[in-house]
């Protein structure tokens, strides 16, 4: 498999798309069902290879895009509780090298010079479920689930079963609500196990998984019998601050009652959270109950508010996880699946092999020449050999995809793995253009696999969102060819609905929930739309990039089309937008003058009323709606954070001067940009002057 630097976008695009696929399913299995298909590293190196790319390639961010998203939805049979801070997840370090970069970042950020340290904690990070306890006036008043992040499950009757959680504390903030793991110790777990097979009943395959099985359960009095243990290490919805630093609010939280880890360590720079790192991974073994790296947060909470968040990571906090294991099994079959976008992507089904306490039953295998044994170049990976069914192999975790096969330790007596030229769902070609890895199906919307796929995505939580159209009902309405695009969708009722009454499991109650569902996304976001339409290059967060700045459908209609044959003042306007790059533009004015796909979506638009999409909370800023252009260098603030700072304003950021500039900020050594703002007449500040301009609304 490439280096991400060797990557060319083609490839990149691709990747994505099955990186994905791969951490959905993990997501389900992980989060919802308590029964991880894939090893935590495995999963964090998918994760770690796809923010990689994204990276190298801002503009090719996937629509589903785990950077996205935390978890997954909550599953039946809980009450969900919305959260009011979201519990977001953390980015990822694998090496010293990253921890080194993490700091930069940082210091980049906050404009800190090299010669001045920036303070962090690390303390182990618990391989648990991660729980928010809710307190009102000292009073315990609801436990929920990270779920995905923004919605979890009501878990209150089950935690309060356990001994490390208070039901009240004294001398606390009106208002807190205190974040930790839930976890079982290993030998609480091996003493569960060992009753588990005393009584018939099945095993649990590691700590983690009886720890979120036992705190999941419907009914609270097997939670009660079951040994849980809560570790505090943060807060979410807080009435007043704990403290000043990071430090010292973890402290007050150990003084008000709460177990907190005593491996947490106050660190004055990177070289001394490494040797604590290498401290705490040296007493692992001993520890007594399970971890998977160390996490680092700044500790100054002032500068933790500066750095504020991605979509959904933290700036100022990362997770350094342990290395990888290895393992050997066998390739029992090798299956070609057809992602939304048509690329044709093997997938190695593998003997089950237990890795670092996880069941590993796949791995990917990424593309036909990885297959061959061979790279982009024609040179040979792992020694030239190829990957054939009954293949022993031997897999390892690490920094990268995982799990990835290493080496063929044994042949065995399959054939050579024929890649096949034809799509395997609906016999198209299947075309591999030069220059790139991945072979597509040419079928398009013909395709049963890339049709389905789209259709799932319209429907996915992130798009329409669409309650009781989940992935069954659309491969079902799909082969009874009742819903083949979306417009479809907002046809079922009028088209179908008699029909849908009469079969079996949809009863009156079912079919009227599903069509008022349905009735009730006919008014969608802007944003929502455009992620829905499942265009490539366009995932969620450019969606509401793309919405923001253009507000409304007509506008964002408007200027597609005028865009055509990528130039003119409405090609060079797109390509400005702060995080949309060529690729993105080229891929949507395309998509918008292809016209099959034109006239899909004036057939789904007709049955919409699309809302315009607000800019963001602003409280009386004089930048709101404004467009803003940043060039020359800063010196009081890094670009990125006065960016930032003037989108949370509502202000648009864009990369270049036009007759909609409203604010260009010069910095020194500004260059034609600030020549073109002056001879267009648009208003031009100095950098104190920007700070002047938004120092009341940042304040509040």
């Amino acid at each position: 498999m490439k280096n991400v630097d060797d990557l060319n976008e083609a490839e990149a695009s691709d990747e994505l798309a099955r990186i994905v696929g791969l951490m959905a399913d993990a997501d389900i299995a992980y989060h919802q069902n308590d029964a991880p298909e894939i090893s935590d590293a495995e999963y964090d190196s998918l994760k770690n290879r796809n923010l990689a790319i994204e990276q190298r390639f801002p503009s090719l961010k996937h629509e589903d895009s785990p950077s996205n998203k935390v978890g997954a939805p909550v599953r039946s049979g809980f009450g969900k509780i919305k959260h009011i801070v979201p519990m977001l997840s953390l980015g990822n370090a694998f090496t010293d090298e990253d921890v080194f970069d993490f700091d930069k970042r940082i210091r980049k950020f906050l404009s800190v010079d090299d010669d001045q340290g920036v303070a962090y904690t690390a303390e182990p990070k618990i391989d648990g479920l991660s729980l928010a306890l809710r307190y009102e006036k000292g009073k315990l008043v609801f436990a929920v689930t990270r779920g995905d992040g923004e919605v979890g499950e009501d878990v209150t009757n089950n935690a309060k079963t356990i001994s490390d959680i208070p039901h009240k504390i004294s001398g606390a903030p009106e208002i807190l609500e205190v974040r930790g793991e839930v976890y079982m110790t290993h030998s609480d777990f091996e003493a569960l196990n060992a009753t588990q097979a005393k009584n018939g009943n099945k095993e649990f395959a590691n700590p983690r998984n009886a720890a979120a099985g036992s705190l999941r359960q419907l009914d609270s009095s097997i939670t009660a019998n079951r040994p849980l243990a809560f570790f505090a290490y943060a807060w979410g919805d807080i009435s007043e601050p704990l403290a000043d630093a990071q430090m010292e609010s973890i402290k007050r939280l150990g003084g008000l009652g709460f177990s907190i880890n005593n491996l947490i360590r106050l660190c004055q720079s990177p070289d001394e959270i490494i040797r604590h790192y290498t401290k705490i991974e040296s007493q692992r073994a001993v520890l007594g109950y399970d971890i998977d790296g160390v996490v680092y947060k700044v500790n100054d909470l002032t500068l933790q508010a500066r750095l504020g968040s991605r979509t959904n990571t933290p700036r100022w906090a990362i997770a350094h996880k342990f290395p990888a294991e290895v393992a050997t099994t066998l390739v029992e079959a090798i299956e070609v699946q057809v992602g939304r976008t048509g690329a044709l992507s093997p997938v190695a089904h593998l003997k089950p092999v237990t890795v670092g306490g996880v069941v590993v039953s796949r791995a990917t295998l990424h593309n036909e020449d990885y297959i061959k044994g061979i790279d982009s170049k024609g040179q040979p990976i792992r020694k030239g050999g190829d990957i054939r069914v009954g293949d022993t192999v031997e897999i390892y975790r690490a920094g990268d995809v995982i799990p990835k096969i290493r080496e063929v330790i044994k042949r065995g007596d399959g054939p050579v793995f024929e890649f096949p030229k034809k799509c395997p769902i609906c016999n198209s070609d299947a075309i591999r253009e030069e220059g790139e890895a991945v072979a597509r199906c040419s079928g398009g919307f013909s395709c049963a696999a890339q049709r389905i796929e789209k259709l799932k995505h319209f429907v996915s939580r992130n798009a329409f969102d669409i309650d009781g159209l989940g992935v069954k009902q659309v491969e079902m309405f799909s082969e009874k060819n009742w819903i083949n695009e979306p417009a479809d969708i907002f046809l079922l009722e009028e088209n179908h609905g008699p029909k849908l009454k009469a079969l079996d499991g949809w009863g009156e109650k079912s079919v009227t929930k599903l069509f008022n569902a349905i009735n009730e996304r006919k008014s969608i976001p802007l944003n929502r739309l455009l992620f829905g339409l499942g265009i490539r290059h366009v995932g969620e967060s450019s969606a509401m990039t793309l919405a923001r700045f253009y507000g409304d459908w007509t506008s964002f209609e408007t200027a597609m089309m005028a865009a055509q044959k990528h130039e003119g003042e409405a090609w060079n306007a797109l390509n400005a937008i702060d995080g949309i790059g060529e690729v993105m533009a080229a891929a949507l004015v395309d998509f918008f003058h292809e016209p099959r796909a034109k006239a899909i979506v004036d057939r789904l638009v007709k049955r919409l009323e699309i809302q315009a999409v607000a800019a963001p909370e602003t409280y009386g800023s004089p930048v709101a709606g404004k467009t803003v252009v940043f060039t020359g260098t800063l010196e009081l603030v890094s670009r990125a954070e006065a960016k930032a700072t003037a989108e949370n304003l509502g202000a648009k950021v864009s990369g270049s001067v036009s007759a909609k500039t409203d604010i260009l900020v010069a910095g020194a050594k500004a260059g034609s940009k600030l020549k073109k703002a002056e001879s267009l007449g648009v208003k031009t500040l100095s950098e104190q002057a920007w700070l002047d301009l938004i120092a009341g609304s940042s304040d509040s």
